[in-house]
């Protein structure tokens, strides 16, 4: 009995020192208007980097390309190594940072849901809208509990 558990002891070993390591799961926050980050600019808009059982998935991408770029580079984020990508909804807010995306990786795969488009249509929306609550933190609050005037969703950058 004890010389057939040291075999499959032995092969458990083998198997697992034959299987290659997987990162460790992890959803990081690429764009949003929250956050203590100071390397990173706060917009109107939301973008994850998921890292699962070893595939990396982007989703969405934000509402301006410039601000995507600037926080990816500054998160370290490696957009060539993408598994595929998952756009949400087509607000201009989940989807501008795309053209970036698809500068840095032109071959990548893009999931979008065929919901025809519908949306706000890019107009600014007052800053009312986004119902300041004084009882959270700053860090739970957008843009850190300081508004701007308007926020508008970038469709021409």
């Amino acid at each position: 009995m004890r010389i057939y558990a040291l075999r499959i002891l032995a092969f458990l070993l083998l198997y697992v020192a034959a299987t290659p390591c997987r990162a460790q799961d992890r959803v990081t926050i690429l764009y949003d208007a929250f956050g203590e980050s100071k390397e990173l600019t706060k917009d109107w808009g939301f973008s994850a980097f998921v890292e699962h059982n070893g595939k990396r998935v982007l989703f969405d991408t934000g509402n301006d390309a410039a601000i995507f770029e600037h926080n990816v580079k500054a998160l370290g984020v490696d957009l060539t190594k993408l598994d595929f990508v998952v756009i949400s909804h087509r607000h201009a807010d989940h989807t501008t940072g795309l053209r970036y995306v698809l500068k840095v990786n032109p071959n990548v795969t893009v999931y979008v849901p065929a919901d025809g488009g519908n949306g706000f249509g890019g107009a600014p929306f007052p800053a009312t809208f986004l119902r300041p609550d004084e009882s959270l933190p700053a860090k739970m609050r957008y843009f850190g509990g300081t508004n701007p005037a308007s926020v508008q969703w970038c469709t021409s950058k």
